[in-house]
């Protein structure tokens, strides 16, 4: 009887390849990181991501954001402020990106 390669099939199942994807670039990596300690602005952001540039941090929180792993919030203060916090679907990636 002729063996079946199971390991060809099992990745087909795999969602690896999907998440590293949607965040395999290293700023997302650490952005996500920082926003698992809490919600952070902008500015808190770009002062604990050591080396990201305002573009790059931008870039990456609106994909993250388009990807459903961040949201973003405008409080209407004076002056308004934008807030970002991860969502439960980046929650539980969270804890394997750490180890």
């Amino acid at each position: 009887m002729a063996q079946r390669n199971t390991a060809v099939t099992d990745q087909a199942d795999c969602p690896l390849p999907e998440v590293l994807r949607l965040i395999g670039d290293k700023w997302c990596i650490q952005i996500l990181v920082e926003l698992g300690e809490g919600p952070r602005r902008f500015t808190q952001l770009e002062r604990a991501i050591d080396g990201i540039s305002r573009r790059m941090l931008t870039l990456n929180l609106r994909n993250l954001e388009r990807n459903g792993l961040v949201t973003r919030t405008v409080h209407p203060d004076a002056p308004p402020s934008v807030e970002y916090a991860i969502t439960p679907l980046a929650e539980d990636i969270r804890d394997p990106l750490e180890a």
